[in-house]
């Protein structure tokens, strides 16, 4: 909403005055607009800690398929919110659509992860990030004065996820089940080779069966994987923390204060038109998550996730340098907006994608749906946090505002360093396995340990 927020904001003006015959208070609109982002997050955190209530019970196409409910709602509301003069059909709107968008981070990337073969499970885990910033990207774009993002077609704007949901419940049921919930969960192993012949294009997925009976039987052995369970079990405690710091070091990094906030950065950097600077992150956001889907299973998880981060703090660094001496030296605000430029492109080469479906890889069928409640609530979470709070934080900080993030990237690359396995080339009960016998936490720390978990395995 950053690229509207004076047409939204002069929406509430106008729907005060009509209520209530006087002007809206600066501390209400403020209150109002905050609520208004910040439901969003609220959404997506309870939408994402339902995940589990969801793919059991019905699948994971079928789960995808019926949360779209959802999002023809939030069009609805809010869409038609300024017919009706009511802001709260906004607000109401919003937090429905973060209910939606919680769902679906934990919907697709599990989906994603489980109809993919070891080999492109990276890469085609990368284009659920890549759909997210493709979003972003489309709605900066339709944000702009000149095409939506004006007085009289905001509200169509917003209501636009009518057209990509409307999409989905066309093509998804094309989409096939997942072959892993259809043999371990509802034990149809008939369904699930027929599901796997059309997926991998091949009559022989002897061995794709022969995995997951193996992981079934595992599974089998071990009690249900409650939430409380993931946290009080030694082999699935490490596997936890692992995917709730990496959730973190993708909110916490500082990518949602420079994209919440971007607008006004560039202003502040001295950017004549700062809309389409801001638009030119999110192509610059667009091409390295590309990039990222080229590399990730040739270069690994792991490794790209620790350029990200790495980059991310240096470019951190920059920022805050050319912000401190803007007014002494003009020219800093072209550093600036390089420093942006490449705090979005080592996010999206390591920490943007790879959070997202490691998860699924740290886990085996039974406790992958706990897990997922576990590490989206934890990301949107974080994400309220930054979204509430970096405005305070650079009111009270100024241009060192980023340092913070910079301290957080630097001990979320400790952490990745020496806790973080490699899952490149590895099966899921591999991976598991790994964590069962307790050497995952050894195993990075020098290159022939960690091959003995599988980290040099080449695709």
């Amino acid at each position: 909403m950053e690229t509207g927020s004076k047409v939204i904001e002069d929406f509430y003006n106008r729907t005060w005055l009509y209520r209530y015959e006087e002007p809206i208070s600066p501390a209400t609109l403020t209150t109002l607009w905050s609520l208004s982002v910040a439901i969003f997050s609220v959404g997506g955190m309870i939408g994402s800690f339902s995940v589990g209530l969801f793919v059991n019970r019905f699948g994971r196409r079928n789960s995808m398929l019926m949360s779209n409910v959802l999002a023809f709602m939030s069009a609805v509301l809010m869409g038609f919110s300024k017919m009706a003069l009511s802001f709260e059909m906004l607000i109401l709107g919003r937090f429905i659509i973060g209910l939606y968008s919680g769902l679906t981070t934990g919907f697709v990337p599990m989906y994603v992860g489980e109809v993919s073969p070891t080999a492109l499970r990276g890469a085609l885990g990368t284009f659920h990030q890549l759909g997210i910033v493709l979003g972003i990207l489309i709605a900066q774009v339709f944000g702009l004065d000149l095409i939506m993002g004006n007085d009289s077609l905001w509200p169509l704007l917003l209501g636009f996820i009518f057209v990509p949901a409307l999409l989905q419940c066309i093509i998804l049921p094309f989409a096939p089940e997942s072959p892993r919930f259809l043999l371990i969960n509802r034990n149809e192993e008939n369904k699930a080779k027929s599901v796997l012949k059309k997926l991998r294009g091949t009559t022989d997925v002897s061995s794709d069966l022969q995995e997951m009976k193996e992981e079934s039987r595992q599974m089998m052995r071990e009690k249900k994987v409650t939430i409380m369970e993931l946290f009080r079990s030694p082999m699935y405690r490490q596997p936890i923390l692992i995917a709730i710091v990496l959730q973190l070091s993708q909110q916490l990094s500082g990518i949602n204060a420079v994209f919440y906030y971007s607008t006004s950065i560039f202003e502040k950097a001295g950017v004549e038109q700062p809309v389409y600077a801001t638009i030119g992150s999110g192509v610059v956001n667009t091409a390295f998550t590309v990039v990222s889907l080229f590399v990730v299973e040739r270069a690994g998880r792991r490794t790209l996730h620790l350029i990200g981060l790495a980059g991310m703090a240096g470019c951190a660094v920059l920022m805050t340098i050319a912000l401190t001496l803007l007014d002494q030296m003009p020219w800093m605000s072209y550093l600036s907006i390089v420093a942006i430029f490449g705090f979005v492109a080592f996010f999206e080469i390591g920490p943007g994608p790879i959070p997202w479906f490691i998860v699924a890889e740290l886990f085996s069928q039974g406790p992958r749906p706990a897990a997922f409640a576990v590490a989206g609530l934890s990301n949107w979470t974080s994400n309220f946090i930054v979204g509430m709070g970096f405005q305070y934080i650079a009111q009270l900080c100024g241009s060192y505002a980023f340092i913070i993030f910079t301290v957080l990237l630097v001990l979320f690359f400790i952490f990745t360093y020496f806790k973080v396995p490699e899952t490149k080339g590895r099966t899921f009960d591999e991976i598991a396995s790994g964590f069962r016998q307790g050497g995952a936490s050894q195993s990075d720390k020098t290159p022939d340990e960690f091959h003995s978990l599988g980290a040099d395995s080449q695709v």
